[in-house]
């Protein structure tokens, strides 16, 4: 009988292969042994394992393979544990009708016949990787030899866990505007530090030190650690108190929406934080630090690293960065620990800068994937993957699933001698029939997988999205050592010409608004349709819909939708969107549709205001419309008086809030300088 010998503090990943109740029966023998306790069955979704530790960890591949859960769960096992892995025999694990690819429906495309890209490279990984103990149903199961365990003792620190916590003091006692950014992998006990440092401040005196992360839970080892170090209990969920001082969880947006002062204020898992959030705590909070995951299920602190260090260099030039390196629950170079990384792509990473040095739209060749040769391209599929995981910090392991078997999906590229220097992702909608579409229109109908049509005929009221064909962009990236070459035009005009090829209507997008993405879609002739009314979760930011026709059908709705974009946003810009930076709302309203002429009644009133004769209250309407024409035609230069119009006229923020933003002391000098814009608008008297 073959035996399975567990060491101290390497992680082992047992494969049953065979049917569902073979490999259930044996799972459920080989964890009851104490010495693997606690014995987990992974259950949808393996949140609510987040800091825990396991000592053997079944995950059944019968029920779904989920990769965010999976790896998720697999951080849980400690040093010596057991991952029991069980699957459907390998070869016939790709055709397997895994639930998960539930989620990769779409309506009116009939689920692929094409067995899981996805899982037949897990089921190759599986079979090739060394370390993997494999039992196929009918061959005896191993003898399971536990581990000796060897608990560390209490208040136990790693030598960068120890580093990390000294910076950390040094944060809340040094120079201000020195923030901390720690990364590491998942354990490297980033959190643990944070809870001793926490303890420490309150220690040395501190009275107040604030934590906060995207949900309460991700903090409960951060917390856990800092009562050990304290020695007293937990108390309240997010809350702990010591002496006269504690250790608080607020939420990310009360932190900037309420007063909360601190000494020091930890954000734990920042990669899943909106980077306006982020931005807007580095600048409220003058002693911060932030930790995020390199490779994260709910976002990679490599996408982050990349993006927030733009917004850290801006504001806060001394800040710091500090990377954990050294396990805490298993050894450097755990087999588990290289077996997840290869299977979910965790250490994908982008072509190196050097091999992109000279790219440029004339040396790099578009092209379309083929998903089938893709998946048996390693090198090409850890360049793609990498570079996504670089551009969108959101990036998770189920979205490898996602653009290896997403059943609409296409994978477009622009390679420069063979490396990925841009890519994009580009997803098939529409063309329902008539009674479909009405359905979706009057929100009756919410069919899976078409998000554009569904977006525009649900919100914006016309049936013709829905019943038309079109392509959305779901991502689009450029290599960071290439950007601002026109890779990104480059590859975004090859979507559209094929796009056009195919006989779709139009192509779209949908994104977190900002300026600078704002200009490269209208580049591409693309313009604004929607702007959401609420921020979105991942973004921080108000989603924005653009839209480019194809054909006469669509561009007749693309002109319809951008008509009612210039009625509907105008009008938002003093209610629901009034919170919106007016630097980007005067940008979105340059090209929209003109408010109807100002009569003689109104060129009265706005002479008389701009000459000191009028109070700005008196004469709002024909103010705000000659302030919507002005920007309307780009008459507008100066970014100041852009901001001045659109804060004042269009979104009625008050006068207060007006002199803050334009630097000056108050109303008066505020009205002032609203009246030398308007002056200069008017046209001179003959």
């Amino acid at each position: 009988m073959p035996e399975l010998t567990l060491s101290p503090r390497n992680r082992r990943c047992l494969l049953l292969t065979g049917d569902a109740d073979w490999c259930r029966r044996a799972a459920s023998g080989l964890v009851a042994d104490p010495a693997l306790q606690p014995a987990v069955w992974l259950e949808a979704g393996g949140r609510r394992l987040l800091g825990t530790e396991t000592g053997a960890l079944v995950v059944d591949a019968h029920a779904g393979f989920d990769p965010d859960a999976f790896g998720l769960a697999c951080g849980t096992l400690r040093g010596g544990g057991l991952l029991v892995l069980l699957t459907p025999p390998l070869a016939h694990w790709p055709a397997f009708d895994d639930p998960q690819r539930r989620r990769l429906a779409v309506a009116l495309q009939e689920a692929s016949a094409v067995p899981s890209r996805f899982l037949a490279r897990a089921a190759r990984v599986l079979q090739t990787d060394p370390d993997v103990f494999r039992v196929q149903q009918g061959e005896a199961l191993p003898v399971v030899v536990p581990a000796a365990r060897s608990p560390r003792p209490p208040g136990w620190r790693s030598p960068d866990q120890q580093r990390a916590v000294e910076a950390l003091l040094r944060v809340a006692s040094g120079h201000r505007r020195r923030p901390l950014v720690l990364i590491a992998d998942r354990g490297r006990g980033k959190s643990a530090a944070f809870g001793m440092a926490a303890a420490g401040l309150l220690r040395a005196g501190h009275r107040r030190v604030l934590v906060t992360a995207p949900r309460i839970d991700a903090v409960d080892a951060l917390f856990e650690h800092a009562a050990r170090e304290l020695g007293v209990p937990r108390g309240g969920r997010g809350h702990l108190h010591w002496q006269d001082a504690d250790i608080r969880f607020v939420a990310p947006d009360a932190l900037l929406h309420d007063d909360h002062p601190a000494d020091l204020l930890l954000v734990d898992e920042a990669a899943a934080i909106p980077a306006p959030l982020l931005a807007g705590l580095l600048r409220r909070y003058p002693r911060i630090a932030f930790a995020t995951t390199v490779h994260g299920y709910e976002g990679t602190g490599r996408g982050f690293a990349v993006r927030f260090s733009q917004v850290l260099d801006r504001d806060t030039r001394g800040w710091k960065a500090l990377r954990l390196e050294t396990p805490i629950r298993w050894a450097a170079g755990d087999p588990l620990e290289r077996l997840v990384s290869r299977l979910l792509l965790l250490d994908a990473g982008a072509a190196d800068d050097a091999v992109l040095r000279d790219a440029t739209p004339q040396t790099c060749t578009p092209g379309v994937l083929d998903r089938d040769r893709l998946v048996g391209d390693e090198a090409t599929l850890r360049e793609l993957f990498g570079l996504l995981v670089l551009a969108h910090y959101r990036t998770r392991p189920f979205d490898l699933r996602h653009m290896l078997d997403g059943i609409n999906l296409d994978i477009l590229v622009l390679r420069h001698r063979g490396h990925v220097a841009a890519t994009a992702l580009v997803a098939r909608e529409g063309g329902f029939d008539a009674a479909t579409a009405d359905a979706i229109a009057a929100g009756e109908r919410r069919p899976h997988g078409h998000l554009l049509p569904e977006l525009l005929a649900a919100h914006l009221g016309p049936p013709d999205a829905a019943r038309l064909r079109c392509a959305r962009i779901v991502r689009i990236a450029v290599h960071p050592a290439v950007q601002g070459r026109g890779l990104g035009a480059q590859l975004l005009a090859f979507i559209v010409a094929r796009a056009g090829g195919q006989g779709l209507d139009f192509i779209g997008s949908s994104f977190g608004a900002t300026r600078g993405l704002l200009r490269f879609w209208r580049r591409g002739g693309f313009e604004p349709v929607r702007l959401g009314i609420r921020r979105g979760a991942a973004s921080g930011e108000h989603s924005l819909v653009v839209l480019r026709g194809l054909s006469a059908p669509g561009e007749a709705l693309a002109d319809q939708l951008r008509s009612r974009f210039g009625r509907q946003f105008p009008a938002q810009l003093g209610d629901a969107l009034r919170d919106v930076e007016p630097a980007l709302v005067a940008d979105l309203l340059h090209g929209i549709p003109a408010p109807g002429g100002l009569d003689e009644a109104d060129r009265r009133d706005l002479r008389a205001y701009a000459h000191g004769r009028r109070r700005c209250e008196d004469c709002l309407a024909p103010l705000a419309d000659l302030a919507l024409a002005a920007l309307a035609a780009g008459r507008v230069t100066e970014e100041r008086d852009r901001v001045l119009l659109v804060a004042r006229l269009l979104q009625k923020r008050s006068w207060r809030e007006v002199a803050q933003r334009l630097g000056v002391p108050g109303r008066r000098q505020a009205d002032a300088a609203l009246r030398q814009v308007i002056a200069a608008l008017l046209p001179r008297s003959p």
